[in-house]
């Protein structure tokens, strides 16, 4: 990999995928007008909503210089997998040398990508700290445990050295802050994922080439209000028929992609999907009060046995990534 730039943030895009959340988006990039350090390029990805999103878009283009923001409206929902795939595609295709992803509920905090500078010029794949909707901590599950295949939690306090990063293996895309030549390396984000998982994933294949880091530095917050539990060593929030699906469904690509790296323990990944399907159901139970649900759990299963059987599966090929500009 080429060394990363003396001034990191000259060629810094920051991706966003939206659906039908138009007022958090207008939040959103209304947040990032008042950056410090301008961002070179904001693309917006819209996944076919239905609302007032592309005016709230038209009329976002004019709160920047000309050409910084660029909008990327789909045909067909393609799930923030699949957002953050064409994002990141676009990003790259207009030379950015750094990615930025996240979601459309969050905002970013005026003196972000200073705190990032730092960190970019020691390492590629860098996650900020956030706050959640109350203004509080938000907590992460950082860290992939290999032998069961599941984020494990640790508490930062214990985590991070004296220069304030800590080293992991996961990751979110809200909030990743991914250099192009990992990109290149890696392929891009998988958006066969739809929702869930592919974050996760796609920080632990870039951890397969160089150090993903957590800094001690706050970035963003988080701005949609979720039934939530607060558990100590972590948060549980509320979930949806379609994550519960696709939190199952997708243990399978997870399962491919570790073994596509000889890094499939085959007996400790199956006990780390029960594990999974029991915290879903302790999720259903404990924060949304219902066992309505359990269904989707045992839907997306099924469809991951399917998916561990299809012999023409393969990895996102580096080759489909967009070349640097000449």
């Amino acid at each position: 990999m080429s060394d990363v730039p003396a001034s990191p943030a000259a060629r810094l895009a920051i991706v966003i995928v939206t659906y039908n959340r138009s007022t958090y988006l207008a939040d959103l990039l209304r947040s990032a007008t008042a950056l410090t350090v301008p961002p070179w390029r904001i693309v917006v990805v819209d996944n076919a909503s239905t609302d007032d999103t592309p005016d709230v878009v038209a009329e976002a283009a004019g709160w920047f210089p000309e050409g910084v923001l660029v909008d990327r409206r789909l045909d067909t929902n393609t799930g923030g997998s699949g957002g953050f795939c064409e994002g990141t595609r676009t990003a790259l295709e207009l030379g950015a040398e750094w990615v930025w992803l996240m979601d459309d509920d969050v905002e970013i905090l005026p003196e972000a990508l200073e705190r990032f500078a730092p960190a970019m010029e020691r390492f590629r794949v860098i996650h900020g700290r956030r706050y959640d909707f109350d203004g509080s901590p938000f907590y992460w599950q950082a860290k992939f445990n290999q032998f069961l295949g599941v984020p494990l939690p640790y508490g930062f306090r214990r985590t991070f050295d004296d220069e304030g990063y800590a080293i992991t293996n996961s990751g979110t895309f809200e909030g990743m802050l991914i250099h192009a030549d990992v990109v290149r390396t890696i392929g891009l984000p998988d958006p066969r994922f739809f929702i869930t998982w592919d974050d996760a994933a796609y920080a632990w294949l870039a951890a397969q080439h160089t150090e993903v880091v957590y800094m001690d530095a706050f970035v963003l917050q988080r701005k949609r209000e979720q039934q939530q539990v607060n558990l100590g060593v972590r948060h549980l929030n509320d979930g949806s028929p379609l994550f519960r699906f696709h939190v199952m469904r997708n243990r399978a690509y997870v399962g491919r992609y570790f073994a596509e790296h000889g890094q499939l323990h085959r007996v400790g990944f199956a006990l780390g999907t029960l594990l999974t399907f029991a915290k879903e159901v302790f999720r259903l139970v404990v924060v949304q009060h219902t066992l309505h649900g359990v269904g989707d759990l045992v839907r997306g299963a099924r469809a991951s046995r399917r998916i561990w059987r299809d012999r023409t599966w393969r990895p996102m090929d580096p080759a489909e990534v967009p070349p640097p500009p000449s």
